[in-house]
C-alpha cells in the first residue's frame, strides 16, 4: 500500500490530509511533515497584529487532531528532498521513504532581497504568527509615542490583499483609541496602480481602494521600489509608467509593516529539475510536478506566472479558493493513480478574495484569475467582515475535526449570490 507524505501543513497542507484520509483505503498510510508542531490561520494575522485575535485564537496543536484521525504527524524541518530515491531527509538526520511527495510548504520570505527588512531589522511582517505577535508587541509601544506609519509591499510581492487589509485595520484601530490623529499613514507598494493586487485589476479595484484611502487619509506611493530601510527611514524609488525613476522618497516611520518577496523553501528550491529560478514548483494542470510524475503540489509554492509585466516586479498572488480547489485536484489525482487510471482533476485558476478593512470589508471575484476575464466583480460591505469572521472560524473547526467539505463552494460563493464558477 502506499505512503502519501504531505510537506507543510498550513491551509494547504491540513486540508490535504483530511482530504486523502477520507477518500483513500485506510490500507494507504498518510503522514504530515512540518516545521513547526502548530497550525495557523494566517489569514487572521492582520487582527492578530493590532490584538483583536491572539495566538490561541488562530492556531492549535497539530498531533492531536491529525493522530485521532490515523495521519501520522512528524514536527520537523526538511532539509533535503531525495526526489529520486522518494525520501525526505529530517533535521534529525533520519529518513523518511514516500511513494508519493505532497508539497504545501507556503513560502520563504525573501526579506534578505531590501537591506534592511524584516523583524529581525526595521519592518515587521504579518505572513507568520510569530511575526504578527512581534508586530502586536512594538505596536503596544508605538501607542505610547505615536507617529508615522508605513504600510504596504516591497518589490516583487504578490500577496497584496494583506497589506491593504492591515493599512485599514490599522487605521481603525487608531480610530478606536483616538490616536489616528497622531498617525500619519502613507501605503508604498510595488504595484503600479493602487488596486492592482497583483491581478491586473480586478472591476473597480483601483478607483474604489484609492477613494478608500483617501477617505481614511492615507497617502500612497505606487511602483515603488523599496531599496533599503533603516531605523526609522525607508528609501523609496519610485518609478514612471515607463521604468524610469520619477523621484527619490526618504520616509520617516515609526511603525513599519511592509509585505516581502516570496522564494521558493529552500528544500524545495534545492531539487533538481522541480522548480523554476525563484524556487516555486512547476506543475502541469494536475498539479503534478513537470519531471516527477509523483510529487504533486499546490498553494502560494507553486509557479504561476505574472499577470502583466509592471515596472516594479510584481507576482500572482494565490487564494484560499485556488488553494482549496488545488488540494482537492491533487486528492483525486493520487487516488486515480492508486485505481491505475489517469489524472483528470484540475485546480481553478479563479480568484476570491475577501479582504476585511476593520469594520466593513471588499469581496473580488476575477474569474479566470488572468485577464481577459468572464467575471470581473467586486463589492464593498459589512457582510464581508462578517463573511470573513465566519470563513475563520469554520476553516479552523475543518481542520480540528476532518470535514472535508469544500468551504469556499459550499459557503463563501453563496454568501456573494454565486452559486458556482467554472472557468
Amino acid at each position: 500500500m502506499a505512503h502519501i507524505v504531505i510537506l507543510g501543513a498550513g491551509i494547504g497542507g491540513m486540508p490535504a490530509a483530511h482530504e486523502l484520509r477520507n477518500m483513500l483505503d485506510r490500507s494507504h498510510r498518510i503522514t504530515v511533515v512540518n516545521a513547526v508542531d502548530y497550525f495557523q490561520f494566517v489569514p487572521s494575522n492582520p487582527w492578530l497584529s493590532v490584538g483583536w485575535r491572539d495566538r490561541k485564537t488562530i492556531s492549535f496543536p497539530i498531533r492531536p487532531y491529525l493522530e485521532k484521525r490515523g495521519i501520522a504527524f512528524i514536527a520537523q524541518p526538511v532539509m533535503t528532498i531525495d526526489a529520486t530515491g522518494n525520501a525526505l531527509l529530517l533535521a534529525d538526520g533520519s529518513r523518511l521513504d514516500y511513494d508519493y511527495l505532497v508539497i504545501t510548504t507556503g513560502p520563504k520570505l525573501a526579506f534578505e532581497e531590501v537591506p534592511g527588512a524584516g523583524p529581525a531589522a526595521n519592518t515587521h511582517s504579518i505572513c507568520a504568527l510569530d511575526h504578527a505577535e512581534q508586530a502586536f508587541a512594538d505596536y503596544q509601544q508605538f501607542l505610547k509615542d505615536p507617529g508615522p506609519a508605513i504600510i504596504g509591499a516591497m518589490p516583487g510581492a504578490s500577496c497584496f490583499g494583506p497589506a491593504y487589509e492591515f493599512s485599514f485595520i490599522f487605521n481603525a484601530d487608531l480610530r478606536r483609541r483616538k490616536l489616528r490623529n497622531k498617525v500619519p499613514m502613507t501605503y508604498v507598494t510595488s504595484e503600479p496602480y493602487i488596486g492592482h493586487l497583483g491581478l491586473g485589476g480586478v472591476g473597480d479595484s483601483k478607483s474604489m481602494l484609492e477613494s478608500e484611502l483617501r477617505q481614511n487619509d492615507i497617502k500612497w506611493i505606487t511602483n515603488a521600489k523599496v531599496t533599503r530601510v533603516e531605523p526609522g527611514k525607508m528609501f523609496v524609488t519610485e518609478l514612471d509608467e515607463h521604468g524610469g525613476v520619477k523621484k527619490e522618497h526618504e520616509l520617516p516611520f515609526k511603525f513599519s509593516m511592509m509585505l516581502p518577496a516570496f522564494r521558493g523553501v529552500d528544500a524545495v528550491a534545492g531539487v533538481e529539475g522541480l522548480c523554476n529560478p525563484r524556487g516555486f514548483v512547476l506543475v502541469d494542470e494536475y498539479q503534478r510536478s513537470k519531471k516527477y510524475r509523483n510529487i504533486f503540489a499546490a498553494g502560494v509554492c507553486i509557479a504561476i506566472p505574472p499577470v502583466e509585466a509592471t515596472p516594479v516586479p510584481t507576482g500572482a498572488p494565490k487564494t484560499g479558493y485556488m488553494i482549496e480547489t488545488m488540494v482537492t485536484a491533487i486528492v483525486h489525482n493520487i487516488a486515480a493513480d492508486l485505481a491505475g487510471q489517469p489524472a483528470t482533476a484540475k485546480g481553478s485558476w479563479n480568484a476570491i478574495c475577501l479582504a476585511d478593512m476593520g469594520e466593513t470589508g471588499v469581496a473580488f471575484v476575477a474569474l479566470p484569475q488572468i485577464p481577459p476575464r468572464n467575471v470581473a466583480w467586486m463589492k464593498k460591505g459589512k457582510w464581508v467582515h462578517v463573511a470573513k469572521v465566519a470563513y475563520e472560524k469554520y476553516f479552523m473547526y475543518k481542520m480540528k475535526n476532518g470535514t472535508s467539505e469544500p468551504i469556499y463552494e459550499k459557503y463563501i460563493l453563496k454568501s456573494l449570490g454565486i452559486e458556482r464558477l467554472e472557468s
